[in-house]
This record gives C-alpha cells, structure tokens and sequence, in this order.
C-alpha cells in the first residue's frame, strides 16, 4: 500500500487545491478524458473540493461505454450461434443491446464466457477445435495491443477457429471531434496516461496548437488529478495551450514501440461509429487486410446490422459532456445498474455508474458525503 497511499496524501491534497485556488482568476471548463479518471474524481469529491471556478467536464472515455449499439448486437448474434464459443471481459455482459444483453444469451443456451486476457480465448480455441472461437475486442489504445498480440498469435501458430469482433477506438480523433462541436465548452484536457503510455504525446501538440487548449497527460490517481488540473489551470491563466506530461512515470514521449508496431501491423485505421455520439472520422481501428480471416464481422456476415438508441437514454450527452448524469430524466430510477438503458450505467468506468455508485442522484452532497481524499 505504500505507494497508492503517496497518491493519496491528504496534505499534499491540500496543498495542491491551495495552489489551484491560488492560480485560478476566472471560470474555466476541463475535461477529463477518461472514465476511470471520473471515477476517482467523483469517489474521491475532487470535483467538489476545487474552486467554484474550476468545472470539471466528464468525457467519452470509457470504452465499454463508447462501444456501439450496432457492435453489441453484432456480438449478441454470434454469441447466440450453436457453433460458436463467446469469449469476452467480464463488463460487456450486461452492456444492454436493442432487446438482450450477453447474459440473457448465455441464460437461453449461449456458450458465452467470461476471461481475463484475450489469450485465454485463444487457448479455448486451440482446446476446442471443432468451434468457432470468438473474441470481443474492445477498447482505446489501451487494450488494443493485446488483442493485436493475439491476433498475431493466431495467425503464426495457424489457429483457424479464432476470431476476433473488433470495435477499437482512438482518443486523438475523438478530442477533436469534441472541440469541433457547435456545443463545445471545452477550455483543457485532462488526457488519459494509460492510452499515452502506449501511444505517446506525439499525436496532442496538433491539437494543442490547433484549438488553441493546453492538454496534460494525468495518471489516475487523487494527487495524478490535482496535479494535472493545477497544471491546466495554470496554463490558461498564462494564455498557454502546450501538450504537459504530468505521468512521467508511465509516460515516454514515445510511448510503447513495440506496442505501436505491433499495432501497425496488425490493425489498420477506420471510421468508427461511438455509441451516442456517432461516426467519427479515422477514429478506430479495424483487423487489416493480412488478418481479415480472423475478423469476426466478416466471417459471420454480421456488418449489416442496423440500429437505434433508447429514446429515453442520454448516454450521448453525458459522453459528450453536454449534461451531468444526474440530469438525466431516467437516472435512478428506470436506469439503473440492474435496469440499465444504456452502458454508461453498466460500465466501471462509466459516468452513470459512478454518480449511482457515490450517491450523486441529484442533490449537492457535501465533500465528506462524497468520501473526498481530503
């Protein structure tokens, strides 16, 4: 615990929100670009311990939630298949898609099953030679080099009954998707280290200088938070917008090399529709042509699927970061973790989910309501 507890340090907690109070002038709008950092935001009450000055906007960052509604329903059409075994994360299964989720799936006969890495899929396939092994590959740059790596693996070691339902997306394209919105507020990013401890900051200065917003790379702990906003915060003051590595511990200008070329190979850029939001320009990954045998869409024919979101979910918004959760009509009440409409009441990283799990169902709580850090 030693080193989680230096992340947490109530002193330094202070200090840091001593400084940002001290900086701040007048109101400014970040967003944070990942769930799992509005995850610790909320749990934590750092939203509500921040000057009034400083409002923090929560972004598209959780990729159960961004996963469309087109791909889920792709994936609950193979899963029900009497030849097929459904491999997937364990947060995907109650991702609810036009009338089922893959629970309900495995529950009516559905050889649906839960693993930690896509190479447990692929040792299911090389067990089970007469099915057809099926892996759902989601996520930001994060998780894709794993599932690059397995799809690799497949491929040399001749593994025919694998394969891959990919829905991967990239954060740079989304950003500016964000900015590029007639409804944008967004004045700073808070930008995800996980996703830049594989890819880098090289892709960020463009967009820095283009619209003209300072982006800093932030870690996913309390004190990793407060830092970058101190950092963002201060940049606006200056009238700067520089591309700042506030997680230099996991963070290399370059990112992971051998991740990114492993990416290269194996996956080729495309457009790609977010759940909510919509088609976003160059914003994913697909298998590319070498690897097309082990593409799950092609080989069950599934890419027609046509589709249409609940009237009554505005998971759109709140990954836009146009409205707050709990401004959301349905919230707590016909949504639900156990009734969700949408995936961001279903995820770990979703917004939905953290404002259900910490309480924040309407009211104003208190910073010690909201379990702060400090």
């Amino acid at each position: 615990m030693k080193y989680l507890d230096e992340f947490q340090n109530p002193e330094l907690a202070r200090r840091l929100l001593g400084e940002i109070r001290a900086t701040v002038t007048r109101p400014w709008a970040l967003m944070e670009v990942c769930g799992g950092q509005t995850h610790t935001i909320i749990r934590h009450g750092i939203d509500q311990l921040l000057p009034e000055e400083v409002e923090l906007i929560h972004g598209p960052g959780c990729p159960v939630c961004v996963t469309p509604l087109a791909v889920i329903d792709q994936a609950l059409e193979i899963a029900a298949r009497p030849e097929v075994i459904f491999c997937s994360f364990g947060d995907m299964l109650r991702v609810p898609g036009t009338d089922r989720d893959l629970f309900r799936v495995r529950g009516e006969g559905g050889d649906v099953r839960v693993v930690y890495s896509p190479l447990d899929a692929l040792k299911i396939a090389q067990q089970n030679p007469h099915r057809e092994v099926v892996f759902f590959g989601i996520g930001f740059e994060t998780t894709a080099p794993p599932n690059a790596m397995t799809v690799y693996q497949a491929r040399k070691l001749g593994i025919r009954n694998f394969s891959m339902l990919v829905s991967h997306v990239r954060v740079p394209p989304a950003i500016e998707a964000i900015m590029t919105s007639s409804s944008c507020r967004v004045q700073g990013f808070l930008a995800a280290g996980h996703v830049c401890s594989v890819m880098g900051t090289d892709e960020y200065p463009a967009l820095a200088d283009r619209f003209r917003v300072p982006i800093v790379v932030t870690g996913f702990e309390p004190l990793d938070i407060l830092e970058g906003i101190r950092r963002t915060v201060r940049q606006l003051e200056r009238g700067e917008h520089t591309v700042d590595n506030a997680y230099p511990r996991a963070v290399r200008p370059d990112g992971n090399p051998a991740a990114r070329a492993m990416l290269a190979d194996v996956f080729e850029v495309t457009d790609r529709s977010w759940r909510g939001i919509g088609t976003i320009p160059a914003s994913g990954w697909r298998l590319s042509d070498r690897y097309r045998d082990h593409d799950a869409e092609h080989r069950f024919s599934v890419g027609g699927i046509t589709t249409r979101e609940p009237a009554a979910c505005r998971s759109g918004e709140v990954l836009q970061g146009l409205i707050k959760p709990h401004e959301c009509q349905a919230f707590g009440t016909t949504c639900t973790p156990r009734t969700p409409l949408g995936a961001t009441m279903v995820s770990s990283e979703g917004a939905c989910a953290a404002y259900y799990l910490y309480r924040r169902l309407g009211s104003t709580p208190t910073p010690l309501e909201a379990t702060p850090v400090v």
